[in-house]
């Protein structure tokens, strides 16, 4: 990961001190790290973070099934506490509905005789590359995550049989678990993500993803025309420049509390939040990107953008991504969507 911000916390225990480091509150290892600098973005949000604790437990206390409204709407967005993130997520993804229709099916896909070997080895293979700078995910780790992180994959591969296993749902199953700690929990919202918020974008085809990629050019084009002018001057697809944000949904692309934020929203208000965010890093850059000479030059200042205090300040930013944008309705989006889609799957035949 390129950057993760978060309180810093000692080392939870391995069984090997000698490699134990200061760490953030999910696990990730701090390097290279301005402590400063740090500290004095941090002590304004911790404040922010209590306030919103307190409002939420509030919120939950003695409610039942909780319900969306703009109230809710309004408080996911400013941020939902770790202690009640698991909850919320589960609850407004569907995912804690479905566990409950379902009980015993988690368990039942990993008992089965009949594993596919091929989706076992794939899996297997990426297990090195998920979060090597997470200590939760190492093997000297009293408390390791790869066991359930293998066993959330393969669960998922044999439930939707038509996507098995692609790479990128390493680290969103990855990311799943360090905020749950929970296997079952863990796999029932990939399923509301794949299945539900992200449709088709981990298929084969990856159709869903291509389209988006494409959806996010005709918004560029429309609302930071000098951007979109860069691309089109150097002949650059979007599909090499944002592609692992979408598909990664901005882990190991932004600081991990920005890309938590970020997800609050995702499971609450779906996929239109990705557009948002993306706008946001490509308008207020606009002048780095536009100003590129080359190729390699606009594939480098997509990767600065997603760098720095700007993404840092997670509480700021994400402020920023529901003003900065402009408006951006549903009915646009699906517009764009099908359009995009029409293209691109004429272009294939």
């Amino acid at each position: 990961m390129e950057s993760h911000s978060e309180q810093s916390t000692e080392c939870p225990a391995t069984s090997d001190n000698s490699d134990c480091q200061r760490v953030d509150q999910y696990g990730f290892e701090k390097s290279d790290f301005n402590y400063e600098s740090y500290e004095e973005l941090m002590s304004d949000y911790l404040a922010v973070v209590t306030r919103r604790s307190k409002k939420w437990s509030k919120l939950l206390q003695g409610t039942g099934k909780m319900e969306k409204n703009l109230k809710v709407k309004r408080y996911v967005r400013k941020g939902i506490p770790c202690e009640h993130r698991t909850e919320i997520w589960m609850a407004f993804s569907g995912a804690q509905d479905q566990l409950e229709r379902n009980p015993g099916y988690y368990q039942a896909l990993l008992k089965t005789e009949q594993h596919d070997p091929k989706i076992e080895e794939v899996i297997h293979a990426d297990m090195h590359r998920t979060f090597p700078d997470n200590i939760q995910f190492r093997h000297s780790s009293q408390s390791c995550l790869q066991k359930a992180l293998f066993n959330v994959l393969l669960a998922y591969g044999h439930h939707n049989k038509d996507v098995g296993y692609c790479q990128g749902m390493n680290f969103i199953a990855g990311y799943l678990l360090i905020i749950t700690k929970d296997e079952e929990k863990s796999f029932w919202l990939m399923v509301a993500l794949i299945g539900r918020i992200l449709p088709d974008y981990y298929t084969q085809t990856m159709l869903g993803l291509k389209v988006d990629q494409e959806v996010l050019g005709e918004l560029v084009k429309s609302k930071v025309p000098a951007v979109w002018q860069t691309m089109n001057q150097h002949d650059v697809m979007w599909t090499l420049v944002v592609s692992r944000w979408f598909i990664c949904l901005y882990v190991d692309v932004l600081p991990v509390e920005t890309v938590l934020r970020i997800w609050d929203c995702l499971f609450y208000e779906g996929s239109k939040i990705l557009f948002r965010v993306a706008l946001t890093l490509i308008r207020h850059n606009q002048n780095l990107i536009s100003q590129a000479k080359s190729l390699p030059e606009i594939c480098e200042g997509f990767k600065q953008i997603t760098r720095g205090e700007y993404v840092e300040d997670c509480h700021s930013f994400m402020q920023k991504i529901f003003m900065e944008p402009g408006g951006l309705s549903t009915a646009t989006i699906t517009k764009l969507r099908k359009m995009c889609r029409n293209n691109i799957t004429s272009e294939s035949q």
